[in-house]
């Protein structure tokens, strides 16, 4: 175990099937190996087939589990959005309205979030709303998605590698895109675990990282999530793990 900034800090994981408890396609999740490298605990709230839709009642769940008796909240969601063909919509609508400039009041064309839960941003935009509101002084973190392969997990769930565009004509890197501007959005830092991870399914040597070559090249294997987990432990330990007293009534 490294001596770290983190050690025995609370970590709350946001996800999907790679982050879930029941272990989807693997016997060990990337956060168990994080728990032994770095000491944290975590408090696992991902779901199998969540999306960024489903991040504000993750949070929400978080909230009334261990209120802001928190000091991180991890975010990797995004690729079934991609898979089930959620638009990516827009950061923000404008509209004019007046303010004041330097003692005068002008009109100009403002920006205003736009919280469209039919919209990939839209989506984002409204969990982290709730998450920067109610975990005001805690590291939150965004990764993105993974690269993926061909998966085959029943006669009517079969989804094509990332070489093909889902039904609107988009391709994964769309999807990816849009959590790294979520970063700059919301001022969070990125794990940027479709660049740095390594993880390359589409490549046949890259089938050892995932739960089956033949049918499964979607969710990590034990081996794939060591490999996420050391990933974002380097990018975890260059991040301070509190901002003072984080722990509040």
């Amino acid at each position: 175990m490294i001596d770290s900034q983190w050690k025995g800090k609370k970590v709350a994981f946001l996800g999907d099937s790679i982050t879930d408890k029941i272990h989807v396609g693997t016997e060990k999740n990337y956060w168990q190996f994080l728990e032994e490298r770095l000491g944290i605990v975590p408090l696992v709230c991902g779901i199998d087939g969540h999306r960024w839709i489903d991040a504000r009642s993750q949070a929400e769940k978080l909230f009334a589990e261990h209120g802001t008796d928190v000091d991180a909240v991890f975010v990797f969601l995004g690729t079934n959005d991609y898979n089930c063909n959620v638009p990516l919509g827009d950061w923000y609508h404008f509209k004019m309205e007046p303010t004041n400039a330097n003692g005068v009041t002008v009109s100009r064309l403002r920006r205003i979030f736009n919280t469209d839960t039919d919209t990939l941003r839209g989506r984002i935009n409204a969990a982290m709303a709730y998450l920067k509101q109610t975990f005001p002084r805690q590291q939150i973190m965004l990764a993105t998605p993974l690269h993926r392969a061909f998966s085959c997990f029943s006669e009517t769930n079969v989804q094509p590698d990332e070489t093909f565009p889902n039904a609107l004509g988009l391709y994964i890197d769309s999807y990816v895109s849009v959590v790294r501007e979520a970063a700059d959005v919301w001022s969070c830092p990125l794990i940027d675990l479709y660049r740095d991870s390594g993880l390359h399914p589409l490549t046949e040597s890259f089938g050892q990282y995932f739960h089956d070559p033949e049918t499964d090249r979607l969710h990590p294997n034990a081996a794939g999530h060591e490999r996420l987990a050391d990933t974002i432990m380097y990018r975890m330990l260059a991040l301070p793990a509190t901002f003072g007293n984080i722990r509040q009534a």
